[in-house]
């Protein structure tokens, strides 16, 4: 697998498992809010991704701290831009083009939120966190594969 965007797809359905199993779970059983449950089973899967993805995906050796710092950053900007659009994607499109029930918008909201945070994220930890220059404190350079 020489190529990290297939890595991190396999980590990323490694951390998505554990992230909705979370939401839902939050969602349906405890009845939490819906930003409340995103939240939570995010940074349950963040925590995953993050130990997943520097030792498998993009086998970094940056410095903890200074990576660390950059993957929360990256990872709470890709939060609140996915889930804020997968929430106003679902609402409008469940109450203009799609003849169901309006509580099944929340559960479109997060998988439409999921796959926006996916490629956001991809994006943000190849370009800032886990780059090969980062280590040297030059980050945000693009690595060569």
């Amino acid at each position: 697998m020489k190529h990290s965007f297939v890595r991190f797809l396999i980590v990323g359905v490694i951390n998505t498992l554990v992230g909705l199993s979370v939401i839902y779970l939050l969602l349906h059983a405890a009845e939490v809010s819906y930003w409340l449950a995103t939240f939570l089973g995010n940074a349950v899967g963040a925590c995953v991704s993050y130990v997943l993805n520097r030792m498998f995906t993009f086998k970094s050796s940056s410095p903890v701290a200074g990576s660390m710092v950059r993957f929360a950053i990256v990872i709470l900007l890709c939060y609140f831009i996915a889930y804020y659009a997968g929430i106003r994607i679902a609402d409008w499109a469940f109450s203009a083009i799609i003849p169901l029930p309006k509580h099944f918008a929340k559960d479109a909201a997060v998988l439409i939120g999921t796959g926006l945070y996916t490629v956001l994220n991809y994006a943000g930890q190849k370009r800032f966190v886990f780059t090969e220059s980062s280590s040297s404190g030059k980050a945000g350079t693009m690595t060569r594969e």
